[in-house]
């Protein structure tokens, strides 16, 4: 199979990383930042994986982009899919999203390797 390579980022810390398909969480899935008892967790914490994994959608969206990737890795083209995935701060959507993405693209077969670009960035004050 195709190896992939998933970055999560924040948005507010740097532009996105270049890549063939990039996913914006921001505005249609609920940020975890919003409630004070997540705020200072990350996705590296399971009520912060349960909270992102639970919003309505995200699972639906991480078979989509699954099978998108895997529409990539069919083409003519050999060489590493580049996925990346970010959300306001790179703390909680992103970094969670990212790594069902790769659970499900190693079920799939693929090499995944994945890159938490902003997870451990301070908490951003908004």
């Amino acid at each position: 199979m195709t190896h992939v390579e998933i970055i999560s980022f924040g948005y507010l810390h740097n532009p996105p990383p270049a890549a063939h398909l990039t996913l914006d969480l921001r505005h249609h899935f609920r940020d975890p930042h919003v409630a004070p008892e997540l705020r200072h967790m990350t996705a590296n914490d399971e009520p912060v994986r349960a909270a992102v994994l639970g919003t309505p959608g995200i699972v639906d969206l991480v078979a989509a982009a699954a099978a998108a990737v895997n529409a990539f890795a069919a083409g003519p083209s050999t060489g590493t899919v580049l996925v990346a995935n970010g959300c306001a701060g790179g703390r909680h959507r992103a970094p969670t999203f990212a790594q069902a993405l790769a659970d499900q693209l190693t079920a799939d077969g693929h090499t995944v390797t994945v890159l938490h670009r902003d997870l451990h960035q301070p908490v951003i004050n908004r």
